[in-house]
């Protein structure tokens, strides 16, 4: 059985319809978005449309996603920068350009494929197949530490000390401008932005509280090195935060600009310190991925 979803265009977008679905379902690539057209599951006006139709004032958008079957995910070997281990956590240092778990349009060379091979497939399974052992997860074009469970008991401990904001989460980051204050707190709810479905935003209404405590590291030639220190955990939180007081991150062509001066693949921010209680021992386990060369170099082409 298939699934149907309608949805509306309520603005005269002029928008293609394949940029508007995946904007629209962030979870969606738009490479996928385009298979559907080509195989004539998207309608427009209960008309199957090209992946190039441009939305005009209260087009009506019908498209059928087929049923999802669970892919196989295969172990890969990927190599992984291993920051920690034991018989029940892992601490991978994650490279730029790996996505975390598997999602359409990903089914391979993702996190979960190489540590599906590393631990010979023995992972917690309350995510599911697709994220075995993943608690939790940052973004394609952030590096740095990812935690992950080898059992459902880890796993429930792990998730309790994010829920409860006990886990020790700072970022390293290269933001834009010269920060006035050497430290501060952004306080502010974030929530999915209200208009483009792939970004998220402060919303008083509908976003969850979020805080963000940074401090200036080095101050850089029309930049600032900064350390974030995480007290909750919500999507985006850091790139969105340091937006909010106009200072984005080098490189963040989604809450900056889409000119970039300098080569990134993405925004500069790294998961440095990640510290948790041991969820067998109760024993405080703290890792320090190093920067990764790309982020170093930067370092040092901007240093006064």
């Amino acid at each position: 059985m298939e699934q149907f979803s309608y949805v509306i265009a309520l603005e005269d977008t002029e928008e293609r319809v394949d940029k508007w679905i995946s904007d629209t379902l962030p979870d969606i690539s738009r490479s996928y978005i385009q298979k559907l057209i080509k195989d004539q599951l998207v309608f427009v006006n209960r008309v199957p449309c090209k992946a190039n139709y441009r939305l005009k004032l209260n087009d009506e958008i019908l498209f059928q996603i087929p049923q999802a079957v669970e892919p196989e995910i295969l172990p890969e070997d990927l190599k992984l920068d291993i920051l920690y281990e034991d018989e029940d956590v892992l601490v991978v240092n994650k490279p730029k350009n790996m996505v975390v778990h598997p999602a359409p349009g990903h089914y391979s060379g993702t996190l979960v494929n190489g540590v599906l091979y590393h631990c010979h497939g023995q992972l917690s399974g309350i995510n599911g197949v697709l994220r075995p052992g993943i608690v939790h997860r940052i973004d394609k074009d952030t590096t740095g530490s990812v935690i992950i469970c080898k059992n459902d008991i880890a796993h429930r401990s792990i998730a309790e000390q994010l829920k409860n904001h006990s886990i020790v989460r700072r970022y390293h980051a290269i933001v834009t401008g010269n920060l006035k204050d050497d430290e501060g707190t952004i306080e502010g709810p974030i929530g999915r932005h209200p208009t483009d479905r792939k970004k998220m935003a402060i919303h008083s209404k509908n976003g969850k509280p979020a805080i963000t405590h940074y401090k200036v590291i080095e101050r850089l030639r029309g930049y600032t090195y900064v350390e974030c220190a995480l007290e909750t955990g919500r999507t985006h939180q850091i790139r969105v935060h340091m937006q909010s007081i106009g200072h984005p991150l080098l490189g963040d062509t989604v809450y900056g600009t889409e000119k970039q001066p300098y080569k990134t693949d993405g925004q500069v921010l790294h998961a440095k310190v990640l510290g948790f209680m041991h969820p067998v021992t109760g024993e405080y386990i703290e890792t320090d991925a190093p920067l990764p060369m790309y982020f170093q170099d930067l370092l040092q082409k901007l240093s006064n």
